[in-house]
């Protein structure tokens, strides 16, 4: 049985150490904060609740695989969670366009466009997915399902997406997906496209086509909702955790990682403790360790970290009961970010039937966006928006650094093939033996389910060995 330290309690840092107290190892989380969960947090007040960070889960299998290898209870065992369907409501002001696209049929979300946005544009959009389904097919495993390595690496540094050529034109450097959302699909159609992508905090201007899988993940997987919001999410890892016995220690910040002999070797923690263990795992943004820590040499920095969007949102309180048909998720687009305003049909998140709950949010830059600026927007979602108002709370990307710690409130992208290796994120293994990387500032990245996966991964390099090779 060995001892292992794992810095954060996360999503991926929760995986983690789910999966080793399964394999028999002794682990202890050190959490800075007096909660679990991340940035899956939850928000209460005068009986309205709000997720206040993702409010879907994509690719659930994750989680799936987490709960089944590690109890016997499965997923849907611990949480109610459900496909939201229809999938998404994409509103373009400025063409006057409102389309609603249904979950898990290729030929229904085809025959919507078509509608909205004239005869052929689903068939356009199909044969954009249907590339992208190659892009999955070439990258799911390097850079999903198996540590990254410095051959794998290298290879997912050219873009796989098959974009169409057109007659005549030269280019020295695969397009951007802007550029393929304007020839391969064209006008208003193209911003659906690229907004979809922006919420991600991708930016369409610099990111390759290979992006175009997020869309493609998101029409073939669903989106997941679970009542109670993400947190009932976290809590269910959370215990499942404590089932497993795992420790957690909060109110713990974490000084420095501990090397002895070229090997980690514990923990140095703020109040002067030395918490010994015989792997760390750091599933915390590596820029949050002071510098002297060997988690952070330049191989464990994101290279991209410092452009890497921050998120704010608006929590409105509502009077007036939702309306019956209203879609789960709407995304308002607008020549800057688009604007994703969330309406679950929860009991849990309102006081009762005559009130309900909204979520607002939009990914952005440096900077914060403006909360009138997003109102306005959100009210071309939900009729009588500031009637209804009875109240709001704002989260700057400040406050998200506050509550997590997180620089500048930074959201992790999911990482991406292409763009010359840029778009990736540093792997779960370091150069210092019994040191790993989890969570979403460690290959593959961030978001629920690309966060979740490090579990996997980071457990098999321990328990495995470097030979592991990922999910079979």
């Amino acid at each position: 049985m060995a001892r292992i330290a794992v810095i954060g309690a996360g999503m991926g840092a929760m995986a983690t150490a789910a999966r080793l107290a399964v394999a028999g190892h002794r682990v202890t989380v050190y959490e800075r904060s007096g909660t679990f969960g991340g940035a899956v947090g939850w928000y209460e007040r005068d009986g309205f609740a709000f997720d206040t960070g993702p409010g879907l889960l994509h690719l659930p299998a994750v989680y799936r695989d987490l709960f089944v290898k590690t109890g016997k209870r499965s997923l849907e065992d611990c949480v109610d969670m459900a496909q939201a369907n229809p999938a998404v409501r994409h509103v373009l002001p400025r063409h006057g366009i409102d389309v609603t696209l249904p979950g898990a049929s290729h030929g229904g979300v085809a025959a919507a466009l078509d509608g909205a946005f004239g005869q052929g544009s689903g068939e356009r959009w199909n044969g954009v997915l249907g590339r992208a389904r190659d892009v999955w097919d070439a990258t799911r495993r390097p850079l999903l399902e198996e540590p990254l390595r410095e051959g794998a690496r290298q290879a997912l540094g050219t873009d796989p997406y098959p974009a169409v050529r057109r007659s005549g034109l030269l280019r020295r450097r695969p397009p951007t997906l802007a550029e393929v959302a304007g020839r391969e699909l064209g006008g208003p159609l193209g911003e659906v496209l690229t907004g979809l992508v922006r919420t991600y905090g991708v930016d369409p201007a610099s990111a390759p086509g290979s992006a175009t899988v997020l869309a493609y993940m998101e029409q073939t997987f669903g989106s997941w909702y679970v009542r109670g919001g993400m947190r009932a999410l976290a809590t269910a890892v959370y215990e499942r955790c404590l089932e497993r016995k795992v420790e957690f220690v909060f109110g713990a910040e974490v000084r420095e990682v501990l090397v002895r002999d070229g090997r980690a070797a514990g923990l140095l923690l703020a109040d002067g403790s030395v918490p010994a263990a015989d792997s760390v795992v750091c599933g915390i943004d590596p820029r949050l360790l002071p510098a002297a820590s060997p988690s952070r040499s330049p191989e464990a920095v994101p290279a991209r970290g410092e452009d890497v969007p921050g998120r704010t949102t608006l929590l409105l309180a509502l009077r007036g009961a939702r309306p019956a048909g209203t879609v789960h998720r709407t995304l308002v687009h607008s020549a800057g970010a688009p604007v994703t305003v969330m309406r679950p049909d929860d009991p849990a998140t309102r006081p009762d039937g005559d009130h309900e709950a909204v979520t607002v949010s939009a990914v952005h830059g440096p900077g914060t966006a403006e909360p009138e600026e997003l109102l306005n927007l959100a009210e071309k979602a939900v009729q009588g928006l500031r009637e209804r108002l009875l109240w709001q709370e704002v989260r700057t990307p400040a406050d998200v650094e506050a509550a997590t710690g997180a620089p500048g409130g930074a959201v992790p992208p999911p990482a991406l093939a292409g763009a010359g290796g840029r778009l990736l994120y540093p792997g779960n293994a370091t150069a210092v033996p019994g040191l790993f990387r989890a969570g979403g500032w460690a290959h593959p990245g961030g978001g629920l389910a690309h966060a979740g996966m490090t579990g996997a991964l980071v457990s098999g390099l321990i328990v495995e060995g470097a030979g592991f090779r990922g999910s079979q």
